[in-house]
């Protein structure tokens, strides 16, 4: 797909996986070199059909609900978090539980708890039908109002205006999330919220790096699955910031005539795409003797420790899970 207007391609970093996302990953690919099979994933892992398939073509079997899992088998949960209820149910069928909720996650889920332990009305700000957004309100449905918009803010009635808390899914835009929070603010003054927003460190930098790629590019090419909201959002930042951005899932997804009369393509990966689809789309734009520039606004370097089911799991069938420095992953 080499097109010769294109002189120069610009990489975002931090781009691609984020620490949670690697984490999750490396639950699966550990669980079954340790469990007995079959291993269960309850919902897509993360957000990213190549991962998936990946892990499936490895021994990892991919359910909707619990109902597909049988009983006395082992269930992954996704990094996306689940609801209570979903963990009570695998506890009443004996399932061997590993659960993957990155920790970020788990801590909008705990500050819920908390708030509803105090009483409060607890604002969401997020996507009603994102899988985040379902295992947060599960924490306290009856108390929990999830909003998307400034819009949204206007319409809103809670029981005590005076006792009211906000928390926000962690894949959501900066910029969008501060207007509902700043809207809330106006029309509850005695709102409270978290210590510092809930939005994780991997989605603050990804669009940080796409708001400078933008600033100097003709298009910007978001790699991601259609149902990422992190790399949705990497769009509409590039877009906000006056430059046309689109969504792919790989390269096969990208039209010609978005490249027509560019010069410069910024390029991005949501924090559930691997390394290979970015590397896959740069060749193919490359061209002879194309220059790709990085351009990196943060260096990351979180970790996230693994569940302790995992080797609990290892040391009863007698087994050491392997390094994670050492795993490598063809996607």
């Amino acid at each position: 797909m080499a097109t010769t207007s294109i002189a120069e391609i610009v990489l975002a970093g931090p781009r691609g996986f984020c620490a949670g996302v690697e984490r999750a990953i490396d639950i699966v690919e550990l669980a079954l070199s340790v469990c007995t099979p079959p291993v269960y994933v309850r919902r897509e892992i993360v957000h990213n059909r190549h991962v998936v398939e990946d892990l499936r073509a490895k021994g990892a079997v991919f359910v909707d609900e619990l109902a597909e899992v049988p009983d006395d088998t082992t269930v992954i949960f996704s990094a996306h978090g689940i609801a209570p209820e979903v963990r009570a149910e695998a506890r009443r069928r004996g399932l061997r539980v590993i659960d993957a909720t990155c920790p970020l996650v788990t801590k909008v889920h705990l500050e819920a708890i908390r708030y509803a332990r105090e009483n409060y009305s607890i604002i969401l700000i997020g996507h009603q039908d994102h899988d985040e957004v379902i295992g947060t309100v599960g924490e306290a449905p009856d108390r929990m109002f999830v909003i998307d918009s400034v819009e949204e803010v206007e319409k809103l009635e809670v029981p005590e205006p005076a006792k009211i808390a906000y928390l926000t899914q962690t894949t959501l835009s900066v910029d969008d999330t501060r207007d509902v929070i700043e809207a809330l603010r106006r029309k509850f003054p005695a709102i409270v919220g978290p210590s510092r927003d809930d939005i994780c460190y991997a989605t603050q930098n990804r669009q940080a790096a796409v708001k400078t790629i933008a600033a100097d590019a003709d298009v910007v090419l978001v790699i991601g699955a259609a149902n990422s909201s992190n790399a949705n959002r990497l769009v509409e930042v590039a877009r906000n910031n006056g430059t046309r951005a689109y969504l792919i899932a790989d390269v096969s997804d990208i039209r010609s005539e978005w490249l027509e009369g560019v010069h410069r393509v910024g390029i991005t990966a949501g924090a559930s795409t691997p390394e290979g689809l970015v590397s896959e789309t740069v060749e193919a734009l490359r061209g002879r003797g194309v220059p790709v520039r990085e351009v990196h606004v943060v260096e990351e370097d979180v970790r996230f420790a693994l569940p302790q089911e995992l080797e609990r799991i290892a040391r009863e069938r007698g087994l050491t899970l392997p390094a994670r420095e050492t795993m490598r992953r063809s996607i």
